[in-house]
């Protein structure tokens, strides 16, 4: 087995080399934490490399036809455990499987703001999937459960959806039995036992039309997107007629410079939190891929400072506009190491 580990700029060979030549049969491509760095094959020096990868996850730059290959993979790679999936259960009561979900990433906060500007995306995916004659589920999920109780009672959501959320204080099934709060990463992670992020994940992932991201700060998390993905391929072939959607809601205190807060690989937005992200805008609901953006070449796309020095330390040398310097990649490439680290399995 080959390993080829993206973490480390300098040894890895995903812009360089052509891996369809590697002789060994398995690959492990180690430290590929988030939707980015498989897609830097998009930008490989061998146009067998970019075909391939372009077959895989579409053009970059056209965002409404790009495939949901993680969530097809995650479909059926994952399942939920027996203890899982019976709380699920629990919450849905034996009913339907809820219509919208809706992750709110807080930090521990309690905004206002951002409960009142994802309301009104709920509204749009409602209106959009024609569930505004009837009384559609939604599932509330949150790291912040005081979030969660101010959707639910003071915003009057009741009057015209059903609210699920997963009340882990008051289930007592098989894994609520001898597992604790632990503090670690509490702002980060939340207050909730790690196992209920499971029991959100594969509760939110039940949605029929739309999955919904707000967030205190960043919006359209790692988390965000895998409900939304898994959400979209166990709906895949669905005979209601409905396309399912994934929205980004976001406050207008977050729009004011522009989305250059939207920072992190991993979050949706941050491939447009550069220089051309327009300032002072009002409250957005924003329609989303569900194959996030790996590139800064796209319409309206820009990098922020901190982007374009970690490209560099890949060789990739990149404008404040976005734009690749391919003569750049090429010297690069033809200067750097080939490094080869390999594992023999006696079978």
């Amino acid at each position: 087995m080959r390993i080829d580990d993206f973490m480390k700029p300098v040894e890895t060979n995903v812009i360089c080399s052509n891996w369809k030549k590697w002789k060994q049969p398995i690959i492990w491509f180690q430290g590929t934490v988030d939707s980015v760095a498989a897609q830097f094959f998009l930008k490989n020096m061998h146009s067998q490399m970019r075909t391939a990868a372009l077959n895989l996850f579409g053009d970059p730059q056209v965002l409404g036809l790009r495939p949901n290959v993680f969530g097809e993979l995650m479909r059926v790679l994952i399942s939920p455990s027996e203890d899982v999936e019976a709380a699920v259960n629990w919450v849905i009561g034996g009913g339907e499987n809820p219509d919208i979900s809706l992750h709110m990433r807080m930090l521990m906060h309690r905004s206002g703001r951002a409960v009142q500007a994802v309301l009104h995306c709920l509204n749009k995916a409602m209106r959009s999937q024609h569930l505004m004659s009837s009384r559609p589920k939604v599932v509330v999920v949150s790291d912040t459960p005081a979030v969660v109780k101010s959707i639910m009672y003071m915003s009057n959501l009741s009057e015209f959806v059903e609210v699920l959320h997963f009340d882990y204080d008051k289930y007592r099934g098989s894994m609520f039995k001898g597992l604790h709060i632990t503090d670690s990463r509490r702002r980060d992670w939340g207050t909730a036992p790690r196992w209920v992020a499971f029991v959100d994940f594969f509760l939110a992932s039940r949605a029929k039309y739309a999955t919904i991201s707000g967030a205190h700060r960043r919006v359209g998390t790692t988390y965000a997107q895998l409900v939304a993905a898994l959400s979209a391929a166990y709906n895949l072939g669905d005979m209601s007629g409905s396309r399912f959607i994934f929205l980004s809601s976001f406050q207008s205190n977050l729009l004011t410079d522009g989305l250059k807060n939207q920072r992190g690989w991993g979050h949706v937005w941050n491939r447009y939190a550069g220089p051309l992200s327009c300032r002072k805008q009002g409250n957005q609901c924003a329609f989303t891929p569900v194959l996030p953006s790996a590139w800064w070449d796209g319409l309206w796309q820009s990098p922020i400072p901190r982007d374009i020095n970690r490209l560099a330390s890949y060789g990739i040398k990149l404008s404040a506009l976005g734009t690749v310097d391919k003569d750049s990649l090429k010297n690069h490439c033809k200067k750097k190491k080939n490094v080869v680290r390999t594992i023999t399995f006696k079978l």
